[in-house]
């Protein structure tokens, strides 16, 4: 099965390539599209900006650990609970001082041409995906093979 690439590239607007992420979520569910049309986020700069900003672990304090009781429950419940909300909000904070791309890959079989070539046209032609410069990289294309191992690569 030969596969294509659309290369999308946000520069520093994180919200719109959050969006674009958002939509391609969607689809995905929608029309059940879990193999053939898969995803990564490229930010080529914010890698070592995000490691640095990283909080450390604060340290557990003797006294928390030592009392017992519904309110000391409720105060580590609340605790935990705001804490995976603050790590979101740290990564697009990161990310804004870097560029930010979508990796979009199509991945259809021989038969479904004419449905490749309809997700092909419909994804540059979406709102959060217009302003983005899309190009759309074929399997006999020169810079294939570099976009493939980009994709392989990127987490």
């Amino acid at each position: 099965m030969a596969h294509s690439y659309i290369r999308f590239d946000f520069g520093t607007d994180e919200e719109k390539a959050q969006q674009a992420r958002h939509k391609l979520d969607g689809w995905r569910q929608a029309f059940r599209l879990d193999k053939k049309l898969q995803y990564k986020l490229d930010r080529p700069d914010s890698a070592g900006i995000e490691t640095l900003s990283k909080p450390e672990p604060a340290p557990k304090s003797p006294a928390a650990e030592k009392s017992k009781g519904k309110a000391a429950e409720k105060a580590k419940g609340k605790a935990a609970s705001a804490k995976p909300s603050a790590s979101p909000a740290e990564k697009p904070a990161a990310a804004a001082n870097g560029r930010v791309g979508l990796l979009v890959r199509l991945y259809f079989s021989s038969h479904e041409k004419l449905s490749e070539q309809r997700w092909l046209d419909r994804i540059p032609s979406e709102e959060p995906f217009k302003g983005a410069s899309p190009k759309v990289i074929h399997h006999g294309d020169a810079e294939f093979e570099t976009t493939d191992k980009q994709f392989e690569t990127l987490v």
